[in-house]
């Protein structure tokens, strides 16, 4: 059984892009889809620390014993309807062996913290309906499930055929 953290979170840094890579990785194994993981560092480097310009993607990283054992990986969404900024989480992810410390309700709290501090009116995210433990873990945070909105995507093919001129 896993005992309290004593780790923290804090913002990532662009040494860390190679330990969020790992991350990503083992995130996509736990989701049965490890050939969809297909960023490279290069990639994490220009979205999350561009040279130039503002980011189109930011990190947060949960450390224990000197080691990152966790990320948030987010980008801000914007909502119509209350005409305000929100954070869409795009991947939350603890090592197996650290769950249940409190590094995964930190992460989401220094989100919801974030969006408390800058005005921003949601804190949205996916979950895989077979993924029962973080439904239940997310339940117990107080979120709630938007079960009447089906998501579609395009990517491959379909984005390409639709986005020829």
């Amino acid at each position: 059984m896993s005992t309290r953290h004593t780790g923290n979170v804090r913002p990532a840094t662009p040494s860390d892009v190679p330990e969020l890579i790992r991350l990503v990785r083992e995130l996509a194994v736990y989701e049965k889809e490890p050939q969809a993981a297909t960023a490279t560092e290069a990639d994490f480097t220009a979205s999350l620390f561009p040279p130039d310009g503002a980011p189109v993607a930011h990190a947060h990283v949960a450390e224990a014993d000197g080691r990152v054992v966790g990320m948030a990986l987010w980008f801000l969404s914007f909502s119509t309807w209350t005409g305000r900024p929100g954070i869409w989480l795009e991947d939350l992810f603890v090592e197996p062996e650290h769950r249940g410390t409190g590094l995964g309700r930190e992460l989401l709290a220094t989100l919801a913290a974030l969006c408390v501090e800058r005005g921003y009116t949601r804190l949205e995210w996916w979950v895989l309906n077979w993924n029962e433990p973080s439904i239940g873990f997310y339940r117990g945070l107080g979120a709630v499930s938007q079960d009447e909105w089906t998501t579609f995507r395009m990517d491959g093919d379909a984005l390409q055929r639709l986005g020829a001129r």
